[in-house]
C-alpha cells in the first residue's frame, strides 16, 4: 500500500511524532492507522526507557487552583535542561499533572513511596473481607494481591488512569512526553491543599 503525505500528516497530528517516525510506522503497519499509533507508542516507551537513568535537575513547579478556590495543587516536575522546562509541551504536561492530582487525590507519586503502615492496614482489611465472604484460605493471598494492585492504581499517581484519556496511565503520558521532548522527565513531589483539611 502506498503511504501518502496526507496519511503521514494525519498520524503526525494525532501523535505529535516526527514525520519520518510517522512514515516508518505507517510503512511497518501496512498503512493501518491504529497499528501505526500502537507502533509509535511502543517506540516512545522504548525511547523513554533509554533516558530513564539520566539526571533531572531542572524543571518547574506547576500549580492548579480548582474553580471556587477551595482546592489547590502544587507539583514539582523535573527535566534535564532549562530549555525543555520552558517549552509549551512541558508546561502543558505539568498543568495536566497538577489537574490530575486535584481531580484524583493520589497519596504518593509511586508505589515505592507509599506508607508501609497504611499498606499493611489495607491488606488486613482485604484479607478480613475475603474471610467474611467465605473464600477458601488457599486463594485469599491472590485475592489480597489483586486488591492491592487495584489500590495502587487508585492512589499512586504514576499508575492512575489519565483524567483526559483513561486508556492511558500517567506513566504512559510521561513516556510520550519524554519521547517527544527527548529528555528524561520525572514527577518529584506534590502537595494537595483542600480548604479546612
Amino acid at each position: 500500500m502506498e503511504i501518502t503525505a496526507k496519511m503521514v500528516k494525519e498520524l503526525r497530528d494525532k501523535t505529535n511524532a516526527g514525520m519520518m517516525d510517522c512514515k516508518k510506522a505507517l510503512t511497518e503497519s501496512g498503512g493501518d492507522f491504529e497499528k501505526a499509533v500502537t507502533y509509535l507508542r511502543e517506540k516512545g516507551i522504548a525511547r523513554a526507557a533509554s533516558k530513564a537513568g539520566r539526571t533531572t535537575s531542572e524543571g518547574i513547579i506547576a500549580s492548579y487552583i480548582h474553580p471556587g478556590d477551595k482546592l489547590g495543587v502544587m507539583v514539582e516536575i523535573n527535566c534535564e535542561t532549562d530549555f525543555v522546562a520552558r517549552t509549551d509541551d512541558f508546561r502543558s504536561f505539568a498543568k495536566d499533572v497538577a489537574m490530575q492530582i486535584a481531580a484524583t487525590g493520589p497519596l504518593a507519586v509511586t508505589r515505592e513511596e507509599m506508607d508501609s503502615e497504611l499498606l499493611r492496614k489495607e491488606k488486613e482489611i482485604y484479607r478480613q473481607q475475603a474471610l467474611n465472604e467465605g473464600k477458601p484460605e488457599k486463594i485469599i493471598d491472590k485475592i489480597v494481591d489483586g486488591k492491592v494492585e487495584k489500590y495502587y492504581s487508585e492512589v499512586c499517581l504514576m499508575e492512575q488512569p489519565f483524567v483526559k484519556d483513561n486508556e492511558k496511565t500517567i506513566t504512559d503520558v510521561i513516556n510520550e512526553v519524554i519521547a517527544k521532548l527527548g529528555e528524561n522527565i520525572s514527577i518529584r513531589r506534590f502537595t494537595r491543599f483542600r480548604l479546612g483539611e
